[in-house]
Parts: C-alpha cells; sequence; structure tokens
C-alpha cells in the first residue's frame, strides 16, 4: 500500500490530527478530514471524517455526517452514517437517519429519523479515493 516508511509515517500523521472549530464559529461549506475533528460552532454543510467527530453541546450541524465514530452533544439535521460506533449523549437532537455499527443513546437523547445498524454500513471513502461529490447532498436534512 504505502511504497515507503516516509508515506506511510505521512499518513500516520494526516490520520492522527485534530481539528477544531469553536463556539460562536459559522462555517458554510463541506468538511473534509482523515484526523478527528472536534466542533462546537455551526456547520452548514456535510462533514466527512475517516476518524471520530465529537459534536459539543452548542454544535449545529445542516448537513449530512460520515464518519468512523462519532459522539454528538449538540444537534444535526442531516443523515448520520457511523461506520463504527455512533454516540448520542444526554443533549443531543438528531432529524435524520442514522446508519451504524453500534449505536448508544444516553437517556434524554432525541432521534427522529429511521435506524439502520450492523455490518452493512460502508466503509468511509473520501473524494479523492473515489467517492462522489454528490455521496453527499443535504437532502436528508428535515
Amino acid at each position: 500500500m504505502f511504497t515507503t516508511k516516509e508515506e506511510k509515517k505521512a499518513a500516520d500523521e494526516i490520520t492522527n490530527s485534530s481539528n477544531v472549530i469553536g463556539k460562536g464559529t459559522v462555517l458554510e461549506g463541506n468538511i473534509e478530514t482523515a484526523g478527528n475533528i472536534r466542533i462546537e460552532g455551526r456547520i452548514i454543510g456535510n462533514i466527512r471524517s475517516k476518524s471520530k467527530i465529537a459534536l459539543g453541546n452548542s454544535c449545529h450541524v445542516d448537513g449530512n455526517i460520515s464518519a468512523q465514530n462519532a459522539d454528538i452533544e449538540g444537534t444535526v439535521k442531516g443523515r448520520v452514517e457511523i461506520s463504527d460506533m455512533l454516540v448520542l449523549k444526554t443533549t443531543a437532537t438528531v432529524h435524520g437517519d442514522i446508519s451504524t455499527g453500534k449505536l448508544v443513546v444516553e437517556p434524554g437523547a432525541v432521534f427522529n429519523g429511521s435506524c439502520k445498524m450492523g455490518a452493512a454500513v460502508k466503509d468511509i471513502k473520501s473524494a479523492e479515493n473515489g467517492a462522489t461529490a454528490n455521496a453527499f447532498r443535504s437532502e436528508a436534512a428535515v
């Protein structure tokens, strides 16, 4: 897969990177990262990560989410596709369909939509690895 040790090291550094979008920040557009991301602000667009997405209590997302793992404390209006584990914390509100390997819903969390669980969840692909630009349209927003 990687031809040299340097390429493998560079790929590991990208995957282990962390990103933060702070409270009070409004971002319009799609986000794609290989590393972890924590969001406290408002996102109008789709979010895709090959690692973990953490949405804080003050977070509001109008768009679709795709990641390996996710913890949601804020509000999401859109489709949520998580390949491994999705945790809906007590303050979470999700308006849209969920597809995940495993789901944890804490008391107080609100979820309006359908849910598919199990091994049928597809792997996360980045746009540069062949995923189409239309794979994440904001049609699931309620």
